[in-house]
């Protein structure tokens, strides 16, 4: 009797570890507080691509600032590719007169697939003294460059007197970008965007770099030297996301953390706040561009109000840039990656 009741003892407790096991592999991924998260070093998490002695680190590496002047601009890009998470950067922008110059916070993979990259862009627009300084967002997927999904926004407080706070969450059916926690635009992965929703690993860029061929009102204001150096500064970087081995691209996160990103959506609070501020600080949109796109693209949710912001206006008011500015720090990244990625392997 003491035999059998020990063999029972030990079968169910067989069965009930193994529907835990099962129950833990295809758990819900508890919700993560996206402002609570802890931002990396310098050392622990980026690498510099190019700008020499332009980029500079303070508080132990926890803030980095990165120059422009005659000479060079400056970057950076992180040690890792990332395949979906949550990418946060304060930035406090240069102040007085700034025409041509762009500063940029984004995801691309141009380094790794040169034809058909993803990207995902924050970039800060510099402007004559007494104008503002504006914010473009862009999504590219799959090479569709050829395909701009610009929007522009004015800023509702002054970017250069302190640091302000713009994060970009990237899932496999959604992206959002935020400023100061403030949703301000989403995109939902449809069937009508298809491959052009971004969908491959990235890594995480910011750099400073003269633009003054199309920046500040299509070229008209150029950068004007005699004011720089021009300093953009970044703190609380955040790089939340599943991992992506740079050589084989494989994913380091396991089934349950993909789902994470996913799980996270603005709140009907989020959604009510975004609508307001597009109304009121929206200056572009491609879904109301009529001279570029005649009929709405098919991923466009038209919203009333806003196209009436939008009637008459056309691709004046766009400033569509040219992306060659960007395109020789992502051979910069390319080489810093394939560096670290060996280092990496020579110590193991």
């Amino acid at each position: 009797m003491g035999y059998e009741s020990s063999l029972l003892s030990c079968i169910f407790f067989l069965i009930f570890s193994s529907l835990l096991l099962l129950l833990n592999s295809h758990r819900v991924p508890l919700p993560v507080n996206l402002q609570s998260l802890t931002a990396l070093s310098f050392e622990d998490a980026y690498t510099q691509l190019f700008g020499d002695s332009n980029l500079m680190l303070l508080r132990d590496g926890k803030t980095v600032h990165i120059s422009l002047d005659e000479r060079t601009g400056s970057g950076f890009a992180s040690q890792d590719l990332y395949l979906h998470g949550f990418f946060s950067a304060s930035i406090k922008l240069p102040s007085d007169y700034a025409a041509g110059v762009v500063v940029a916070f984004y995801m691309s993979n141009g380094d790794v697939f040169e034809k058909n990259h993803d990207e995902l862009d924050f970039e800060f627009l510099g402007n004559i003294r007494g104008r503002e300084w504006r914010v473009q967002t862009n999504v590219y997927g799959n090479g569709s460059t050829g395909f701009g999904r610009e929007e522009r926004y004015q800023l509702w407080f002054d970017p250069t007197e302190d640091f302000h706070n713009y994060s970009i969450l990237w899932s496999k059916n959604r992206i959002l970008f935020y400023i100061d926690n403030i949703p301000i635009r989403e995109v939902v992965r449809t069937e009508a965007m298809a491959a052009h929703f971004p969908s491959k690993p990235m890594s995480l860029y910011a750099t400073i770099w003269d633009g003054s061929n199309w920046a500040t009102s299509g070229g008209r204001y150029k950068i004007n030297y005699k004011y720089a150096p021009y300093i953009a500064e970044f703190a609380d970087l955040i790089l939340h996301g599943c991992a992506v081995d740079p050589i084989d691209h494989l994913s380091t996160c396991r089934g349950h953390e993909t789902k994470l990103y996913d799980s996270i959506t603005a709140t009907s609070d989020q959604l009510s706040a975004m609508k307001k501020l597009r109304r009121k600080h929206l200056t572009y949109s491609y879904c109301y561009d009529g001279e570029r796109y005649p009929t709405p693209p098919p991923e466009c949710s038209v919203d009333a109000r806003e196209a009436e912001q939008f009637e008459g206006a056309g691709s004046g008011r766009s400033g569509h840039r040219r992306r060659h500015g960007k395109r020789r720090h992502r051979a910069a990244a390319a080489v810093a990656v394939a560096v670290a990625a060996k280092e990496m392997t020579d110590t193991l």
